[in-house]
């Protein structure tokens, strides 16, 4: 608490660039084909999870605590979506590397923000399949729509709140001698790392975000820990295979969104990548779960398949019965 009282009374001369430039992406060879992937991948990942609430939102059958879940994880996957790669899709489009500084904070905000949102929602979801496994009995008098939306409510809030005091750290540093942030987006670690004046509570809440980041792979870790034990009571191979098939879905996403993360950070850390290879490396393990995620569960989840298999039933129907007439 010193620390950041004596941060905050320093008497200094604060310098806002009027812009930063991202350079992350501009010494990447044949950069174009990969702005044509981004493109590629943005398409499918807006349109699969829109459809993914679009279908919760008809499927009355589907507004189960399970899929407030997924549809909170789709929404977090739009958002995250929208505020990666449309941005690095300019220097594409319009050969434009250069972001203003509001803008900048505000896209730092909604990427930090979207992607935690995520992490969350695979938490909730790995809770939920804690208490339908290991305490099947009390399962509805634990977890139902109220409960659901209310833990999410307080996780948007809490989320909210985390990011944005973080970036607003920021506007408290001077950027006096580079406005080059070496990254894809405009990350927070390039970020303060530019500046001239005292950056500790900026690295601090740095690593505090990373280690909030990290606990949500080990919150589920544990948590299927538990499902396994509790696997292990039941005396048949086929109920065993039974209620582990209803976490399959999940624990593809969990792989999806955390191992490439992991992976590259471990990388980056012990055989110190290249700058060029970690960017791709990173931007794609941002970039490739939301484009993932609504096909993981389209594939997988036999209520969603059911719907889907309604609806063409339904449109052939009708469209035999326009051609009968």
């Amino acid at each position: 608490m010193g620390i950041l009282n004596a941060s905050f009374s320093q008497n200094i001369s604060i310098v806002h660039p009027e812009y930063f430039l991202i350079s992350g992406l501009s010494g990447i060879p044949f950069s174009n084909y990969y702005y044509i992937f981004l493109f590629f991948i943005y398409i499918n990942a807006v349109i699969g999870n829109s459809l993914v609430l679009l279908i919760i939102a008809l499927d009355r059958s589907l507004h189960s605590p399970k899929y407030i879940g997924v549809f909170n994880l789709a929404l977090a996957d739009i958002g995250e979506t929208n505020a990666l790669i449309p941005n690095m899709m300019k220097t594409f489009l319009f050969d434009s590397q250069y972001i203003s500084y509001n803008a900048c904070l505000a896209n730092m905000f909604f990427v930090y923000f979207f992607n935690t949102i995520q992490c969350v929602s695979l938490v909730v979801l790995a809770f939920d399949r804690f208490i339908a496994i290991c305490l099947p009995l009390r399962y509805h008098a634990i977890v139902n729509n109220a409960v659901m939306c209310s833990v999410f409510s307080v996780f948007w809030m809490l989320s909210a709140f985390l990011v944005a005091f973080t970036v607003s750290l920021i506007t408290r540093l001077s950027f006096c001698k580079s406005n080059e942030i070496q990254s894809y987006f405009c990350d927070h670690g390039p970020l303060y790392r530019m500046a001239c004046n005292d950056n500790s509570i900026s690295s601090f809440m740095a690593k505090l975000n990373t280690a909030v980041y990290f606990a949500a792979p080990l919150t589920i870790f544990l948590s299927y820990l538990c499902i396994c034990f509790a696997l292990s009571k039941i005396t048949t191979w086929e109920g065993r295979i039974k209620a582990l098939k209803t976490c399959v879905s999940h624990l593809l996403l969990v792989g999806v969104c955390f191992i490439p993360i992991i992976c590259t950070y471990i990388a980056a850390v012990m055989l110190s990548l290249s700058p060029n290879v970690r960017i791709i490396s990173t931007s794609l393990a941002y970039a490739v779960p939301p484009m993932l995620n609504p096909i993981i569960y389209v594939l997988n989840t036999a209520e969603v398949k059911n719907f889907i298999q309604t609806v063409i039933k339904k449109k052939s129907a009708s469209i035999a019965h326009s051609v009968s007439d």
